[in-house]
C-alpha cells in the first residue's frame, strides 16, 4: 500500500489549470503541462489501506487502483504502468474524459475529499509514453480468423486491440474520414488533444489492426457482404440518435444538434476548415442541456468568440453535497463546475424551452422559456414566468436515444432490439445472429467511456471464444451489469 498516514498528512490537490484569459484564446488542453508530476506521488500516498477497495466497484474496468497508487507513490513508474494497462487499453483517454465514478466510490471520500485517482492514472500513462514504455504488442502467431469491427470509438478500438493481440486479423470500419468516433469529433480539443488518439492508432497499426475510414456499413458496404468476408463482426457504432426538441421554431436556421456543431470545430483543428461552417463568433449562444456535452458546447462557444453563452437545464440545480438517496459509494448527482463553466457564461436551471422566434430571413433570434417545478412528481410550468432571451445560435445537447438505424444496419443484419431500442445481446455480447456481436453504446445505450472500453474488452472475449472455442482474454463486465455508480 501507499503511505499509511498519507490521507492524514496530505490534502487533495489537483492539476493546475491555465489562466482563463490564456486558454480561451487557443484549443490546447486546459491544464498546465507537467503540473501533476511534482505532486502526484504525494497524491497517490493518500490511497488508504481501506481493506475493501470500493473504487474497484466504481470502475467498470476493474482497474487495480490501490496497486498502481502504491507504485506511483514509490515512483516505480514502470510497474505502475504495467498494472494500469492490465485492465485498461487507453488510460490516457479515461484519465482525461471519465467523470471518475471510482473517486465517488473511494472509501476516503466518505468524510474527506477522495483520492485524485484520475490524475494519478493520467500521470502514469503520460510518463509511460514519454519514457517510451508504450510499445506495440503484436501477436506471436495468427489464428487465421478475421474480424470486422464497426465503429472506432472507445468500444470498437478496445475490442479491435484485444482481438488483434489474440492473433485474429482485424479491420475497423469507420464512417467518418478519421479514426476515433466521438473521441475524435465529439470531444473538444481543449479536453483531449487528438495527438493522444493518433499515437494509439499508430500503435494499433503496428500491432496489425487495419483501419477503413469513410466506409459506412449498411450504406457503402452491405452488412450481408461484410458478414461473408469475415468470420465475426463486432458492432460498436454507438448510440448516435440525438434527442430532439419538437417545439415551434425548431426549423429555424441556427438551431443545431450539438453533434452537428462540435465536430466542425474539431475539423478546424484538423485543418479541414479555416473557420467552422457553424460558429458562435459574435452571437448570443444558448445551449440546451446541462450535461458534459452541453459543457463542451459552452467551452467551444467561448473559444469562437461568442457575445454571451447561456446554458439551460430543465432539472433543478443539484446540491454540492450528497443527497440522502445517493449515499456513498453511489455516483452522486452534484453541482459540477467544469473548465468550460470557469470561463464564463450563465447557467439557468428549472426552465423549459417553449418555442424559438426568428427574423424575416428564418434565422433564430430569440428563445422563449418558462420556469418549471415538480408538482406531484411531474414537471409543471409556473404561470407568469415566461420570458425570452437572445439566441442567434442554439445547440441541443440533451443526450441520445439509441442506435442510429437509418442506414439499414440493423435490418440488413436481421438484428433484434431490446425494449430500450438498443441491439439485444447474450452473456457473450453476441446478438441473435451467430457471429455478430455488439459492444458499447449500441448495446448498452448512452454511457461512460469506461463502460465502452469495458464492453469492448468483454465482447472481444466473446468473439475469441466463438472463433476458437476458448479464450484467455479478460471480460470485466457482462451485458446485464449495472454498477452502483451508474
Amino acid at each position: 500500500m501507499a503511505d499509511p498516514k498519507g490521507f492524514l498528512t496530505t490534502g487533495r490537490e489537483g492539476a493546475q489549470s491555465r489562466p482563463v484569459s490564456e486558454r480561451v484564446k487557443d484549443w490546447n488542453e486546459v491544464y498546465v503541462p507537467g503540473s501533476l508530476l511534482p505532486i502526484i506521488s504525494k497524491q497517490a500516498s493518500r490511497c488508504m489501506d481501506c481493506g475493501i477497495p470500493f473504487c474497484h466497484n466504481g470502475c467498470p474496468l476493474g482497474n487495480l487502483i490501490p496497486e498502481w497508487n502504491d507504485f506511483a507513490y514509490r515512483e516505480d513508474w514502470g510497474a505502475a504502468y504495467e498494472r494500469l494497462h492490465a485492465t485498461n487499453n487507453f488510460p490516457e483517454f479515461t484519465g482525461r474524459l471519465c467523470p471518475a465514478p471510482c473517486e465517488a466510490a473511494c472509501v476516503l471520500g466518505i468524510n474527506q475529499p477522495a483520492v485524485t485517482i484520475k490524475n494519478v492514472e493520467v500521470s502514469i500513462i503520460d510518463k509511460a509514453w514519454e519514457s517510451g514504455n508504450v510499445t506495440p504488442q503484436p501477436p506471436e502467431r495468427l489464428s487465421g480468423k478475421t474480424v470486422a469491427v464497426i465503429g472506432s470509438g472507445p468500444a470498437g478500438l478496445a475490442a479491435a486491440q484485444q482481438l488483434t493481440r489474440a492473433g485474429h486479423t482485424v479491420a475497423v470500419y469507420e464512417r467518418a474520414d478519421r479514426v476515433g468516433g466521438l473521441l475524435r469529433y465529439g470531444i473538444p480539443e481543449f479536453k483531449m488533444e487528438k495527438r493522444h488518439i493518433n499515437r494509439r492508432i499508430e500503435q494499433m497499426r503496428a500491432e496489425g489492426t487495419r483501419f477503413r475510414t469513410g466506409v459506412e456499413i449498411g450504406r457503402d458496404l452491405k452488412a450481408t457482404d461484410l458478414r461473408k468476408r469475415y468470420d465475426a463482426v463486432v458492432i460498436a457504432a454507438g448510440a448516435t440518435t440525438a434527442r430532439d426538441l419538437p417545439v415551434p421554431g425548431r426549423e429555424l436556421k441556427g438551431v443545431h444538434q450539438a453533434m452537428e456543431y462540435l465536430p466542425l470545430a474539431n475539423k478546424v483543428q484538423e485543418g479541414d476548415f479555416v473557420a467552422p461552417p457553424i460558429t458562435a463568433e459574435g452571437k448570443h449562444v444558448v445551449v440546451i442541456g446541462g450535461g458534459d456535452t452541453g459543457a463542451d458546447c459552452v467551452g467551444t462557444a467561448h473559444r469562437q468568440g461568442a457575445l454571451s453563452v447561456t446554458q439551460l437545464e430543465i432539472m433543478p440545480r443539484p446540491g454540492e453535497e450528497r443527497n440522502a438517496n445517493q449515499p456513498w459509494p453511489t455516483f452522486p448527482m452534484l453541482y459540477k463546475v467544469t473548465s468550460a463553466h470557469e470561463e464564463g457564461g450563465e447557467r439557468v436551471y428549472s426552465v423549459s424551452t417553449t418555442h424559438f422566434e426568428g427574423d424575416e430571413d428564418g434565422n433564430v433570434q430569440w428563445l422563449h422559456l418558462v420556469e418549471v417545478e415538480f408538482v406531484d412528481g411531474r414537471l409543471t410550468q409556473k404561470p407568469g414566468t415566461e420570458r425570452r432571451i437572445p439566441a442567434q445560435l442554439v445547440t441541443l445537447a440533451m443526450g441520445f436515444t439509441g442506435t442510429d438505424v437509418r442506414n439499414g444496419l440493423v435490418e440488413q443484419f436481421g438484428l433484434e432490439l431490446d425494449e430500450r431500442g438498443n441491439i439485444a445481446r447474450d452473456a457473450d455480447f453476441q446478438t441473435n445472429v451467430p457471429g455478430v456481436f455488439v459492444a458499447g453504446d449500441a448495446g448498452r445505450g448512452q454511457s461512460l467511456i469506461v463502460w465502452a472500453i469495458a464492453e469492448g474488452r468483454s465482447a472481444a472475449r466473446g468473439v475469441d471464444r466463438h472463433l476458437t472455442g476458448a479464450s484467455d482474454l479478460p471480460a470485466p463486465v457482462r451485458p446485464t451489469d449495472r454498477a452502483l455508480t451508474v
